[in-house]
Order: C-alpha cells, then sequence, then structure tokens
C-alpha cells in the first residue's frame, strides 16, 4: 500500500473530524423566524414528565416548572430596578432590590474584548448579551411571588436584604469570597400571613438564543444540566423542539465557549431540574418543594452560584461534575492530563504561548521513537524511488504487475511501507486531544505571545503564523519520498497552500502548536533521513 495515499488519508481524515461538529451541529433559527416560532410552539405544547417528588411538594414544584418566567421580573424592569452594589478581587456587580439577584455582575480578570477593557458581563439585562439570575416563589395556587427589598446590612464580603414576597418575609443574604467565583445564598423565608402557605422555590438562568460561531470550531453554547449524577449539554436549538424536565436532584445553568452560571442547591435537595425555551430566549433552572409552613413559621434555603470562567482546575475542585461543562471532546481522558501539563508548564514561563511550545516538545519526546520509526521508513522509502520508477516505466499501465513488483522491492530491501503510517495513527488521538485543551481553555483567552500575537484565543491578525506553517508544510514534503500517482502528488503539493488558508481562521494558540510541531518533526526527519540516505 503506498505510503503517501495513507498519509494523505490520514490528514484529509483529521480535517473531517475537526470540522464534523462544527458542520452537523444543528443550527439556531433567529428568533422571529416562522422556524423559530413554530419550535417555540411546540417546546410550549410538549408533554413534560409526571413529578416523582414527596406527595406533600409534588405539584407546586410542577407548577413551578410548567411556568418559569411568567410573574418574575424581565430585563426591562430589572434595567430600571434600584440596585445596591459589590466588588470583590474578582467580580463588580450589583443587585436588584427586585427579585434580590444579581443584575450586573463583570469578571474583572477578563475583559470584554481586545478592544473593550470593561470587565466581562457576565450577567446583564442588556438586550444583546441578556443573561440574568431571577429567583421567586410560587404557590400552590399558581401564584408567582418576586420579593421586593431593602438593604439591611453591607459587610464587606456579604450582603443581607430584607422583604416581602406576598404573604412572605424573606432574608436573603449573598456571601462572596475575596478570590472565589462561588457565591454563597441563604434565604430564610417566615409565613407572615394568618393561613398556612404551601409552594416551592425556583431559581433560574435566562438567556437570549445567542451563539458562538469561531469559524471551524464546534462550540457549545445552551444549558447545562445535572440530574441525579448525569450530566446533559441541550443547545438552544434542542431545547425549542425538546424540553427537559426531570425530578430529582442535580444543578442547571447556561454555559458559552469560556464562561458559566451555574445554580448550585444543596445536593441533598431535590426538587424540579429544568431547561425550555421561552420566546426568544432560554431558561435553565431548579425548582425546590418547600415545606408547608403554618402562620409565623420559618424555613431556610442554601445554595451556591458558579459565575465565572470554565477553568478545569477550579471546577474539578468545586466537585459536583461541572468539570464536565469543560468539553474535550472523544479524547477527553487524554486531554485533561495533557491540560494540568500545559498549567504546569505556564507556571515555569508566566506565558502560555511558550507553555504550548514546551507542551509540544513534551509531546514529541513522548513519541521519540515512534516517529524515528515513521521517519525512517519514509527514508528508505525515498531511497528505493528511483527503483519504483523503473518498476513503473517497465510495467506501464498494468497495475496489477506494477503492484506485484513493487512488493517483491520491499521484500527484498526490507522495506515495509506501513510502518510510516502506523505511528502516525497512534499519535493521532495526542494530538487531537491537544487541540480540544487549545480550544476549550479559557486561560487562552486575550493571552498574549511575542511580538504581534496579542490573543492566542484570536486568529494571527497578519496571518504570518499560518503562512510559516504552510511553509513548514512544505519543507516536509520535500523531506518526504514523492507519490508515483501524478494525481496524488498534485494533491499534496496544494496541501500547503490549503493549510495555511485553513488555519488561518484557527486561534493563534492552535496554529503555534501546528507550526512548532511541524519544525521539531522536520529537525527529526531531516537528521534521520540524512542517517538513512549515507547508509545507501
Amino acid at each position: 500500500m503506498d505510503t503517501q495515499r495513507t498519509l494523505l488519508a490520514v490528514v484529509l481524515s483529521v480535517i473531517v473530524l475537526v470540522l464534523y461538529e462544527q458542520w452537523m451541529a444543528p443550527k439556531p433559527s433567529h428568533p422571529g423566524s416562522p422556524t423559530a416560532a413554530a419550535q417555540s410552539a411546540t417546546a410550549q405544547a410538549a408533554p413534560r414528565p409526571a413529578a416523582t417528588v414527596p406527595p406533600a411538594s409534588s405539584a407546586a414544584a410542577t407548577a413551578v416548572a410548567s411556568s418559569t418566567v411568567i410573574g418574575l421580573a424581565g430585563p426591562a424592569q430589572l434595567a430600571a430596578a434600584p440596585t445596591v452594589s459589590f466588588a470583590t478581587r474578582v467580580y463588580q456587580g450589583s443587585v436588584s432590590l427586585v427579585g434580590g439577584d444579581i443584575v450586573h455582575l463583570g469578571l474583572k480578570r477578563y475583559p470584554t474584548s481586545s478592544s473593550d477593557s470593561a470587565p466581562y458581563p457576565i450577567l446583564t439585562p442588556e438586550s444583546s448579551r441578556l443573561t440574568l439570575q431571577q429567583s421567586g416563589f410560587r404557590s400552590l395556587d399558581g401564584q408567582v411571588l418576586q420579593g421586593r427589598y431593602r438593604l439591611l446590612q453591607d459587610t464587606g464580603h456579604a450582603l443581607i436584604l430584607q422583604g416581602e414576597a406576598g404573604p412572605l418575609r424573606v432574608e436573603k443574604t449573598l456571601e462572596f469570597a475575596p478570590d472565589s467565583y462561588l457565591i454563597h445564598e441563604t434565604i430564610r423565608v417566615t409565613n407572615g400571613g394568618s393561613t398556612d402557605w404551601n409552594g416551592s422555590y425556583l431559581d433560574q438562568i435566562l438567556r437570549n438564543d445567542r451563539s458562538e460561531s469561531h469559524w471551524f470550531m464546534s462550540i457549545f453554547t445552551g444549558a447545562v444540566l445535572m440530574h441525579n449524577g448525569s450530566f446533559s449539554e441541550k443547545s438552544f436549538s434542542d431545547l425549542r423542539s425538546h424540553p427537559e424536565e426531570w425530578s430529582g436532584s442535580g444543578w442547571a445553568g447556561m454555559t458559552d465557549h469560556y464562561f458559566l452560571q451555574a445554580i448550585l442547591p444543596d445536593p441533598r435537595a431535590t426538587g424540579q431540574i429544568y431547561a425550555r425555551s421561552v420566546g426568544p430566549d432560554s431558561v435553565a433552572g431548579v425548582a425546590l418543594p418547600l415545606p408547608r409552613l403554618a402562620p409565623g413559621q420559618s424555613t431556610t434555603i442554601e445554595q451556591d452560584l458558579y459565575l465565572g470562567p470554565k477553568e478545569q482546575k477550579t471546577l474539578t475542585a468545586l466537585g459536583r461534575g461541572l468539570e464536565q461543562t469543560v468539553d474535550y471532546g472523544w479524547f477527553a481522558i487524554i486531554a485533561e492530563p495533557m491540560h494540568g501539563v500545559l498549567s504546569w508548564f505556564h507556571s515555569w514561563t508566566g506565558n502560555w504561548g511558550l507553555a504550548i511550545v514546551l507542551l509540544v516538545l513534551a509531546v514529541k519526546i513522548l513519541f521519540f521513537y515512534p516517529s524515528a520509526i515513521s521517519y525512517r521508513s519514509m527514508a528508505n522509502m525515498r531511497k528505493l524511488q528511483p527503483k519504483l520508477e523503473q518498476i513503473k516505466k517497465l510495467h506501464g499501465e498494468d497495475r496489477q504487475k506494477m503492484g506485484a513488483a513493487m512488493m517483491e522491492l520491499y521484500r527484498s530491501e526490507k522495506v515495509n511501507p506501513m510502518a510510516g503510517c502506523l505511528p502516525i495513527v497512534i499519535q493521532m488521538p495526542v494530538f487531537i486531544a491537544l487541540y480540544w485543551v487549545l480550544v476549550e481553555s479559557v486561560s487562552l483567552r486575550m493571552a498574549p505571545f511575542v511580538l504581534w500575537i496579542h490573543d492566542l484565543a484570536a486568529p494571527d491578525p497578519y496571518y504570518i503564523l499560518p503562512l510559516l506553517m504552510g511553509v513548514s508544510m512544505f519543507i516536509q514534503q520535500r523531506l518526504n519520498p514523492a507519490p508515483m500517482d501524478p494525481m496524488q502528488k498534485k494533491i499534496l503539493s496544494a496541501l500547503p497552500v490549503i493549510f495555511a488558508i485553513f488555519f488561518s481562521f484557527f486561534p493563534a494558540g492552535l496554529v503555534l502548536y501546528w507550526l512548532t510541531n511541524n519544525v521539531v518533526s522536520i529537525a527529526q526527519q531531516y537528521l534521520i533521513t540524512r542517517h538513512v540516505m549515507k547508509e545507501a
């Protein structure tokens, strides 16, 4: 079997694998389009599974889940409501006195963009970036109660709000740790009425259905849900046609490329975990049934909010499966330790670009001997090139005789053409895993390298790295044996140009990885080829 044909198949397979998820992923409809309207109507009319929470509170939980926004203040109301500001080392935000929820929240360590140094708005009522936390109470008769609060105390690390929601008296405490993206909420509810009250507490993330497109990369944006230990992702288009609702324990939230908003009830609490489309937006949340409250009786709800970057180390430390929101694809078992090595190199260098270079070197050292086998096989094939050309001229168009003569030549010279391909195939899972590590690492977002590269997560603005990568591919081809098939030769000669264009849309960090890999491969292959040719 011809080595060049196999190598070409491997290269094209990698391209197909990279493009597959992006091309096959369902594309969200634009709000207001006929398709979106039809999907929204279907979602609202879809039957819901029966609740399995305890009988005393199942009706309240189901009622909450079946109408998740009606009665709660919307973006316009929250934007106009009075707020209380707060700040930590990582946050700058404000809490609305309507609902007692965080209505504005910026991440101080993550600028909005390369041209906007303002803290990244992970929560905002702004229409183009709409992402909100909404909470409230719902009684068994279906009435939604949203608290109206006043600031009781600001301790510097906690805000204590006090207010009323219908007959309920509510005290809500939001505790902030200086360097943490985890916010602890304590909600104490007292029945201030003259009759028993029975219902549920709901908390959800409302987000507009904006998606993220990074050209040839599949970036998931949508709801993330943990239900009884089972993690799932639901895109906005999925939620329009298949709303989700489960009974049990777990958490819910929204995620995009780099950031996560998650509502984390007490792990022992049970209720409804839900996500669905609501008009042009979507919600993901948790509805927790409360015990029946007699007049003057109280109960307390405790939960956490995670509002921050998808840092693998941080999310793993928090547990509860949050680290699964960092999607490394099919080869996560390889990608996760590779991310740890990448972070370790960064702790040495303080530069993510240099960390990528060192990670490539580490991978090349790990696969030094398989690569050496591959390059030695290619060098031997190159040494046989004149004899292969003679066989081709001798047998002309008789491919059967030509193939038999080539196999006899391989046997007599003790050359295995497949030896040049197998090591490359073995390394593919590692290369693909590293690809997803670089795509999913929030640390690379707006991380500079050198000179003109100011953001390793964005494409090279001057296309210098893709051009250098194309040149490196051309040099690699010169070291490989030339294909005998003219058509294969034309296709291979076009690959450096195709890849240079292809990679010009990729983040600079990914192109840096491929370029470094090519340069090291060229050096190793050149030395091995030179040694083999001297032996001839």
